[in-house]
C-alpha cells in the first residue's frame, strides 16, 4: 500500500504544523477590537470567519473521504475560496444570492445569521445525495436554502448571471407593483441587493457577459439595478490558466459598472468587501467585485492536477492557502490564540467525520416518482380556481369600450386580435402580470400582438428590452423569483435557441433542484413555425420544436385559431401561477392574420372572442383537444397549428373527391401531449391514424412520439405520418418543396382507402 501523502493531507498538515508551532502574541485583542486600526473587522468576528472557513474546508475533505467508499457523489470543493465567507457574513439574509459552486465559506457564514441552522449536516446530506437533504432532497449537490434566500443553481457555466440580473432589475418593479396592490410580496426591504458569484473562467462565457452587460444597459437607462457581481478569481478554469490581470483588464474600466478588488489579509478583504457592498446598496447600481482566491487541489476529485501543474507550482499555491493565511493573521494580531484555532479545526474535522457516516446512512431517492415529483406539478383544481376568476365587467367595459366578444369586424376576430384581447384581459385581472421583450412596448410587437398594452398599463408593466434573448429570459426568471408573473416575448422561434439554456438549464430545473421550494413561473410567448408567405426564410420560419419538447417539465401549448388561443393563454397563465410552472406559448405566425379556411373571403378562420366570464368554457387546459367531424370514423387525422388548417382543407377534398370521411383532431398542447384523448379517437376510427406534423422529420416535432404511443398501446391498426423535410426553410416559393402541403395530406390519406374506394 502506498504511503505517499495526498495534496489534501499535505494542505491539512501545513495548517496543523503552523498552529502547533505558533506562539500567542503578548497582547490579545478584546472581542470588538479591530485587527488593525481603522478596520471594520473585530477579533470576535474574525474568529467566527475562521470557524466558517474551517468548516467549509472540513466538509470538502469529508466529501472526498466519503467518496473513497462511494458514499459521497460530489468532490468539486470550495478549498481555496473560503474567503467568500466574508460576503456571507456581510450580506443580509434579505439579499438574494445566486451562487458559484465554490461558495462553501459564504454559505457557512450566511447560515450563522440564522439561529438553528445546521449547515454542516445539511451539506453532508447533499454530498451523499440523501433525500433528507433540505434543499434538493438528493437530486444534486447544490448550494441553496429557502430560509437563506439562496436559490439553487445548476452549475451550467455562468447560467445564473442573467437571472441574478433579472432579480436585481425587478426589485424596484416589484415594489411598484406591490404599491398598486398586486398579488405579490417579496419580503425584501427597499435597500436589498442581489449577489451573484462566479469564477474567472466563467466570466468569459457569453451568458456571463450577457448578464453583466444587461445590468449596465439598465443603469444607462436610469433604472436601479442593485447587483453585486462577485468574480472569485483563482486564475484557472479546470486546466486553462486565466492571464494575469485579465479580470481587471476586462471589467475595471467598463462604463456603468463600479469596480472593486478584495485581496490581501483577512481584515483587508473584509474592508474591501464592505466598501463594495455599501456602494451597491447605496447607489443601487451594478457593482463588480474581484475577490482574489486560489484553487487548492484539482477542479474536482477526478481531476489530476499534476497533468497541467508542476509540483513547485502546486506547492506555491498551497503556501497561499487562505485558511493558513487567516490563521497567521489572527495569531499575529492577537485576535486568537493558536491553540484555540487548532481546537476549532480538529473539532470540526471530527464532527464532519461522524456526521458524514450518519448522512451516508440516510435514505436515497429510489423511485421514478420520487425523483420526478417536483418536476411538473399539476393541480387541476387549483389551476381552474385561478383561471376562472371572473373579470370585473365594469373594468372591462371601461377599458375596452367595445368588448372584444361583441365585435364582428374581421380584423378583430383573427388569431392575433384574440391574443391581443386576451393579454389586455389578463392584465386587467392580474396586477402582478408584466410583458416585455424586443419591440413589445411602443411598437406593440412586430405583428401587433402587444398593441395598446404599454399605453393602457404603463411602461412599468410593459416595456422594451435590449435585443438579447438571454437577458429577456433572465429578467423573466428574476422577476418570477419575486412573485411577479412575467410574460416575456421571444420575437421568433429561431431566436430562442440563442438563449435556450436559460429555459433548459435554469428556469425549468429550479423547482426540481429545490424540491419545489423555489419556482419561477412564467409564460414565454414565442412567434414561430413556418408557412409565412413571401417573408423571412429560416430565421422567421423555424419549424422545429424538438429543443423545447426535450426540456423536462416545460409546458408547451400551440393554438391554431383565435378563440382557442385566448382560452389556452388563460390556462397557461393559471397553470404558471397556481403550480409555479414554466410554459412556452408558441404562436403560429402564418395564422396570426389568416381569415379564410377553404376559399378566399369565406372568413372560415375567424372566430368569436370567448370572454373571461368565469365559465369552464372560457379556458383550455392540457388534454383538452379540438375535434372536427366527430361523426366520422373512417380515418383520424391528428395535427396542430398550421397543420390543422391544412388538414381541414384536405379532409374536405378527401370527402368530396374520394368519399373518405375523416375526423380531424387538434392536439393544442404539445407538452404534455394528449395521448389518452388521441387513443380514444383512434379507437373510434378503427385505429386508422394519419399524423400531420408540420415540423422537421427527425426530432423536430411530435409525430414520432404520437405514432410510437399508438403502436405501443396497440391502438393503431394502420398508422402513417407526414412530416416536413430535414431542411432549413428557404426563401420564397421553394418553401413548398420542404414543408407539408395540402396535396400531400390528400395523397397520404388515400392509402387508407379500401380497394373499392381507391381510384
Amino acid at each position: 500500500m502506498s504511503t505517499q501523502k495526498t495534496r489534501v493531507e499535505i494542505v491539512e498538515q501545513n495548517l496543523d504544523a503552523y498552529l502547533e508551532a505558533a506562539r500567542p502574541t503578548a497582547r490579545q485583542l478584546g472581542p470588538d477590537e479591530p485587527l488593525r486600526p481603522g478596520s471594520g473587522l473585530g477579533a470576535r468576528k474574525a474568529r467566527e470567519l475562521f470557524e466558517d472557513m474551517a468548516l467549509s474546508r472540513a466538509l470538502d475533505v469529508g466529501s472526498r473521504e466519503l467518496k473513497k467508499t462511494s458514499q459521497s457523489f460530489y468532490t468539486i470543493s470550495s478549498a481555496g475560496h473560503e474567503l467568500n465567507a466574508v460576503l456571507g457574513a456581510q450580506l443580509r439574509l434579505t439579499d438574494p444570492c445566486f451562487l458559484h459552486y465554490r461558495s462553501g465559506g459564504l454559505m457557512m457564514a450566511r447560515a450563522r445569521q440564522l439561529p438553528g441552522s445546521t449547515p454542516l449536516f445539511d451539506t453532508l446530506l447533499s454530498f451523499c445525495a440523501s433525500k433528507d437533504d433540505p434543499i434538493s432532497h438528493g437530486r444534486h449537490k447544490v448550494w441553496g436554502s429557502k430560509e437563506l434566500w439562496v436559490p439553487p443553481q445548476t452549475s451550467t457555466i455562468a447560467s445564473q448571471l442573467p437571472k441574478a440580473m433579472g432579480c436585481a432589475f425587478s426589485l424596484a418593479l416589484a415594489r411598484r407593483l406591490l404599491a398598486k396592490r398586486a398579488r405579490i410580496e417579496t419580503g425584501l426591504p427597499g435597500d436589498a441587493l442581489v449577489c451573484c458569484s462566479f469564477g474567472d473562467a466563467s466570466a468569459n462565457h457569453a451568458t456571463a457577459l450577457s448578464g453583466i452587460h444587461a445590468s449596465r444597459y439598465a443603469k444607462k437607462r436610469g433604472q436601479p439595478v442593485p447587483i453585486l457581481w462577485v468574480c472569485e478569481d483563482n486564475g484557472i478554469g479546470i486546466s486553462v490558466e486565466t492571464p494575469e490581470g485579465w479580470i481587471r483588464d476586462s471589467f475595471a474600466s467598463l462604463p456603468q459598472l463600479a469596480y472593486f478588488e478584495a485581496d490581501g489579509e483577512l481584515d483587508e478583504i473584509w474592508d474591501a468587501v464592505a466598501t463594495a457592498v455599501e456602494h451597491c446598496r447605496r447607489t443601487k447600481t451594478p457593482t463588480f467585485l474581484r475577490l482574489a482566491t486560489v484553487r487548492l487541489w484539482g477542479h474536482a476529485g477526478s481531476d489530476v492536477e499534476t497533468t497541467y501543474r508542476t509540483l513547485p507550482e502546486i506547492e506555491t499555491i498551497e503556501a497561499t492557502d487562505p485558511l493558513l493565511r487567516a490563521a497567521r493573521r489572527l495569531v499575529d494580531t492577537g485576535a486568537a490564540e493558536p491553540a484555540a484555532l487548532l481546537a476549532i479545526v480538529r473539532d470540526l474535522r471530527e464532527r464532519v467525520a461522524a456526521a458524514g457516516q450518519e448522512a451516508a446512512r440516510r435514505p436515497k431517492l429510489a423511485t421514478r416518482a420520487e425523483v420526478m415529483a417536483p418536476l411538473a406539478p399539476y393541480d387541476e383544481a387549483a389551476i381552474l380556481a385561478e383561471a376562472l376568476r371572473s373579470a370585473d365587467p365594469a373594468a372591462r367595459a371601461k377599458h375596452f369600450g367595445a368588448l372584444p366578444e361583441k365585435i364582428t369586424s374581421p380584423a378583430k376576430r383573427t388569431l392575433a386580435a384574440h391574443i391581443n384581447a386576451a393579454l389586455h384581459d389578463e392584465f386587467l385581472r392580474r396586477s402582478e402580470l408584466i410583458a416585455f421583450g424586443e419591440d413589445v412596448g411602443k411598437k406593440g410587437g412586430v405583428y401587433g400582438l402587444t398593441q395598446g398594452l404599454q399605453e393602457r398599463f404603463g411602461i412599468g408593466r410593459v416595456f422594451d428590452t435590449l435585443l438579447d434573448e438571454t437577458s429577456i429570459l433572465g429578467i423573466a426568471q428574476g422577476a418570477a423569483h419575486l412573485g411577479i408573473l412575467p410574460v416575456p416575448e421571444i420575437q421568433y422561434l429561431a431566436y430562442l435557441h440563442n438563449a435556450l439554456d436559460q429555459l433548459r438549464g435554469e428556469a425549468c430545473s429550479l423547482a426540481y433542484f429545490s424540491n419545489g421550494q423555489f419556482t419561477n413561473p412564467m409564460v414565454v410567448r414565442v412567434a414561430g413555425l413556418a408557412y409565412q408567405k413571401g417573408f423571412g426564410g429560416h430565421f422567421h420560419n423555424d419549424n422545429s420544436i424538438g429543443a423545447l419538447r426535450d426540456i423536462p417539465g416545460l409546458g408547451l401549448c400551440v393554438p391554431a385559431r383565435g378563440d382557442d388561443a385566448a382560452r389556452m393563454l388563460r390556462g397557461a397563465l393559471a397553470m404558471a401561477r397556481a403550480c409555479g410552472r414554466v410554459l412556452v406559448f408558441l404562436e403560429p405566425i402564418a395564422l396570426y392574420h389568416e381569415r379564410d379556411l377553404y376559399e378566399p373571403k369565406d372568413d372560415g378562420w375567424l372566430f368569436d372572442y370567448p370572454p373571461p366570464d368565469g365559465t369552464r368554457a372560457s379556458v383550455l387546459l392540457p388534454g383538452e383537444v379540438g375535434v372536427y367531424g366527430a361523426e366520422h370514423s373512417e380515418l383520424l387525422i391528428v395535427s396542430y397549428a398550421n397543420g390543422l388548417r391544412l388538414s381541414l382543407r384536405a379532409a374536405r377534398t378527401l370527402a368530396r373527391e374520394h368519399g373518405l370521411k375523416s375526423r380531424v383532431l387538434d392536439l393544442r398542447w404539445l407538452n404534455p401531449l394528449p395521448f389518452e384523448a388521441m387513443r380514444t379517437h383512434a379507437r373510434l376510427c378503427g385505429g386508422r391514424v394519419l399524423v400531420v406534423d408540420e415540423c422537421r422529420a427527425t426530432g423536430g416535432g411530435v409525430a414520432d412520439a404520437l405514432v410510437a404511443d399508438l403502436a405501443e398501446q396497440g391502438v393503431g391498426t394502420k398508422l402513417a405520418s407526414l412530416r416536413a423535410a430535414d431542411s432549413y426553410v428557404p426563401l420564397g416559393p421553394a418553401t413548398s418543396a420542404v414543408l407539408v402541403g395540402e396535396d400531400q395530406i390528400v395523397e397520404a390519406a388515400q392509402r387508407f382507402l379500401a380497394p373499392s374506394q381507391a381510384r
